[in-house]
């Protein structure tokens, strides 16, 4: 059974990294090329993967463990290598971003979904332990600023990596939610995801070969025609 002092510690280092992940939902908003996009992608999952480590052990849930552990696998380690793999051509550009609302607006606007997913949960969570009252006005916020970071950006990878981000988010807060979730919904879902970006980057690649670019417009353009 963990004693209070170490619950205490383990708290406060599932605060922080509740705090580093949604810096890196910021990040994700601000980044000017592909390849930091992904980098941002890669830190955030690495710490829902350490919240839900921190997590397992205030719960003594080993389900969390082994959650953790696909994270690591799944979003740290695989999704980054089948990018690179399947979209290399798209993510070494080094033109800038086309995004249409300005970084600090955009990181202005985002600091006002993070207040607005704040008032949202507080309601919820009240009465609700420490991890509840950190995951899901956390995830919240990083779900919608996920989904505003799609709705400005104009590259489809930096859109795709934003939807997995709100992906990142989902699971954020429902591992605070429901850390006894069982771990079959978890591998289902991480699975659908690999699919999804394995497909995507592919589709990438070849658009990037025929057009030069992988921007939206361009490709509604092309659709059009």
């Amino acid at each position: 059974m963990v004693t209070h002092p170490i619950m205490s510690w383990l708290n406060a280092w599932n605060q922080l990294m509740a705090g580093f992940f949604l810096l890196c939902s910021f990040g994700l908003i601000a980044a000017a090329q592909v390849t930091g996009c992904m980098r941002f992608y890669v830190l955030q999952s690495l710490f829902l993967a350490c919240s839900a480590a921190l997590l397992g052990m205030l719960d003594n849930s080993t389900d969390l463990f082994m959650v953790a552990g696909i994270y690591i696998i799944a979003k740290v380690i695989l999704i980054p290598v089948l990018l690179k793999r399947t979209a290399r051509e798209a993510m070494i550009a080094r033109r800038e971003l086309v995004q249409v609302i300005g970084v600090p607006s955009s990181l202005l606007i985002a600091l006002g979904l993070t207040l607005v997913a704040y008032y949202i949960a507080l309601p919820l969570t009240a009465g609700a332990n420490s991890g509840t009252r950190i995951g899901l006005p956390i995830g919240l916020a990083a779900v919608f600023i996920a989904a505003y970071t799609i709705t400005v950006r104009r590259e489809a990878l930096p859109q795709m990596l934003s939807l997995l981000a709100i992906e990142n988010g989902a699971f954020f807060a429902g591992d605070a939610i429901a850390p006894h979730f069982p771990l079959i919904g978890e591998l289902a879902a991480v699975f659908d995801v690999l699919m999804i970006v394995l497909v995507l980057g592919v589709l990438s690649t070849q658009v990037h070969r025929s057009l030069g670019n992988t921007t939206v417009g361009s490709l509604a353009q092309l659709g059009e025609d």
